[in-house]
């Protein structure tokens, strides 16, 4: 099951992580009940596209490992 938000999907906006972010457009947004707010430190932004990467490739392994023994979690 792809993630929706992996680090390659530029235009995903559903949070990362239950995170207050989401990525639309190629772009990371803080979002809270009042508004959302562009994130453009590079620094942070890079930190979460590693983790966004890293949770779309663990979310693979799962899925992998799944199929691999018959669905089981």
């Amino acid at each position: 099951m792809p993630d929706p938000n992996g680090a390659e999907r530029l235009h995903a906006s559903a949070p990362l992580a239950s995170a207050p972010v989401v990525r639309r457009g190629g772009r990371w947004w803080l979002v809270t009940g009042a508004g959302s707010l562009l994130a453009t430190d590079p620094v942070f932004t890079g930190e979460l596209d590693r983790f966004a990467a890293a949770r779309a490739a663990a979310d693979r392994e799962v899925a992998r490992l799944r199929a691999k023994h018959g669905g089981a979690a």
